[in-house]
């Protein structure tokens, strides 16, 4: 999983889906919980990918 920080806009749909793997930081941009940087697997990260709406958060089928 990989948030793409330079395209976020902080709509924060990301956080509304998945509120167990993304929050929103200071300035209101989603970002990881601390120690969910795996959390790929949860199956509301794919849900959190596919409400926002700038295509920020990116879910690589993969594991590793």
């Amino acid at each position: 999983m990989h948030i793409g920080t330079d395209v976020r806009i902080g709509a924060g749909q990301c956080a509304l889906a998945a509120p167990g793997i993304f929050t929103q930081d200071d300035d209101g941009f989603s970002a990881l919980l601390p120690g969910r940087e795996g959390g790929g697997g949860d199956p509301m990260v794919r849900e959190a990918a596919r409400a926002g709406p700038v295509g920020a958060i990116k879910v690589s089928d993969t594991a590793g």
